[in-house]
């Protein structure tokens, strides 16, 4: 090759390609991937309708949430709502049942084909059904001495996503009616009461005591055999006390196998002891089940009543810490439920309990997987003057990164994590003033003052190598909100 070729080649191939391999690289260093976009929708959660105890039908309540401009609803009627005292040993055969309108009552059948109605009526809203379930509660004292008490009746977890009839009818609670899987297990002990049924009947022919000893066998085989057939779903009942989590850790599971969502709801309500009628109620406060409890989706942070599990270092915080560690498979998230039955119930109007969620697309699918995320923040205020969470990011401290984690989201980070917070209250809210604390793996590090709308910029110099923390943030003063958890692990 002579020396004219040897430029010409290193001009048209060498030259350009090294020009070229640095610029990308100078490129990859200060490359920053462009941030997700995110349509903040604000979701109306645990409302009933006339399938239960709400005073409005499903149509009606799907209008008032359109005109209040909510585009995603999650109608929580209760499955079922009933009380069962049976007499030994026939409980399920010899007893007093109170029943009041559920879905289950009215048919699981019908109450999904409304909600599919009102899917074809309103393409542009998101509806998304579930329950409101008491899966387990027991009888103390008796109704001859007067102090009969259900305990536990109370105890409530929201369900979201289960759309078909079966997932309904089959659902581990005390009401429930045996499933096919259930019957069949339960055929050797109904043969045999048949059978000892069928030997009855031969000694009913006989005379003397086989006759008398057939007429007994008959009615206690006959009697035992009927008392299976009206067995119930769960296998726990109402006469043998307080068997912990486990009745409650049954119903969650048995959701999450039909694909559903489970929610605990207001764990620490002050309404769960009452006179009923002749009866007692009595549901303590249940924070500790959140804890007792694995694998639900979440758990009810703000609602109308009292809570103290998302204070700093409580029991939110404890679970967000055992997950962190490893000892829990998932976190719980946050959701704001409103126990809606009619318009001014309690004070309270339809709106004042907003799950606003994070979402990239609005459709179906897209708001289940912000609730299985944690892509959400819960807010609370007086409809329409409701505080908002324009921004809360986790990113790096230096310049030229990534952009910020949301709620959900898990970054790995050197050091010094960068926490941006804005809140604001539009017209009604500017000027109010507010609290705002951010809080670390369940320690207060820093509390905010000021007025909205309020920008918070905080870096926190902390770096421990190879440790999961996370960081939460909450605001008080023009309403409540409290966020999702933003997890950081730490390069070691």
């Amino acid at each position: 090759m002579n020396t004219s070729c040897k430029q010409t080649f290193f001009q048209s191939v060498h030259i350009p390609s090294i020009l070229a391999l640095t610029f990308f690289a100078v490129a990859h260093l200060f490359f920053v991937p462009p941030a997700v976009a995110y349509e903040q929708v604000p979701a109306l959660m645990d409302l009933r309708t006339t399938f239960s105890d709400g005073a409005y039908d499903p149509e009606t309540l799907v209008q008032m949430a359109a005109r209040k401009g909510f585009s995603v609803v999650f109608l929580n009627d209760h499955d079922r709502v009933v009380m069962e005292y049976g007499l030994p040993p026939f409980r399920n055969i010899i007893k007093k049942k109170e029943e009041l309108n559920s879905i289950n009552k009215s048919g699981a059948d019908r109450y999904l084909r409304t909600v599919a109605g009102l899917r074809k009526l309103y393409p542009n809203l998101i509806l998304i059904p579930g329950t409101e379930s008491t899966p387990f509660y027991y009888w103390t004292g008796s109704p001859f001495a007067g102090n009969l008490t259900a305990n536990d009746h109370e105890r409530r977890i929201l369900t979201m996503g289960l759309e078909k009839p079966e997932d309904y009818e089959t659902l581990p609670i005390l009401h429930n009616g045996l499933s096919g899987s259930q019957i069949r297990a339960a055929m050797p002990a109904l043969a045999a009461f048949l059978l000892c049924f069928l030997i009855a009947v031969y000694f009913l022919f006989k005379n003397g005591w086989w006759r008398l000893s057939g007429a007994v066998l008959a009615l206690l085989s006959a009697g035992f055999f009927m008392n299976i057939v009206f067995a119930r779903t769960s296998p726990f009942d109402a006469y043998h006390g307080k068997q912990g989590a486990a009745p409650y850790q049954l119903f969650i599971d048995a959701v999450a196998k039909k694909g559903g969502l489970t929610f605990w709801n207001y764990p620490e309500t002050r309404s769960g002891v009452r006179n009923l009628g002749p009866i007692q109620v009595k549901t303590l406060p249940y924070p500790g089940m959140l804890l007792e409890t694995r694998n639900y989706t979440g758990f009810a942070a703000i609602y109308g009543d009292t809570i103290t599990v998302t204070e700093p270092g409580n029991v939110w915080d404890v679970a967000l810490g055992e997950y962190c560690s490893g000892f829990r498979e998932r976190p719980p998230w946050g959701i704001a439920t409103a126990d809606f039955h009619k318009e001014g119930g309690y004070g309270q109007n339809l709106g004042d309990f907003q799950t606003v969620l994070w979402l990239t697309e609005k459709s179906h699918q897209s708001v289940l997987t912000a609730l299985k995320t944690g892509k959400m923040y819960a807010c609370q205020g007086k409809f329409p003057r409701i505080p908002r969470l324009d921004e809360f990011s986790v990113s790096a401290a230096k310049p030229n990164t990534a952009p910020g984690m949301i709620s959900g989201d898990e970054l790995i980070l050197d050091r010094n994590p960068r926490i941006r917070i804005t809140v604001s209250g539009g017209v009604a809210g500017a000027g109010k003033e507010v609290q705002v604390r951010l809080i670390r793996s369940g320690t207060l590090i820093q509390i905010f003052k000021g007025t909205l709308p309020m920008d918070i910029d905080y870096t926190d110099f902390l770096r421990t190598p190879g440790e999961k923390i996370y960081y939460r943030m909450d605001m008080t003063g023009y309403g409540i909100i409290v966020a999702n958890p933003i997890f950081v692990k730490f390069a070691k």
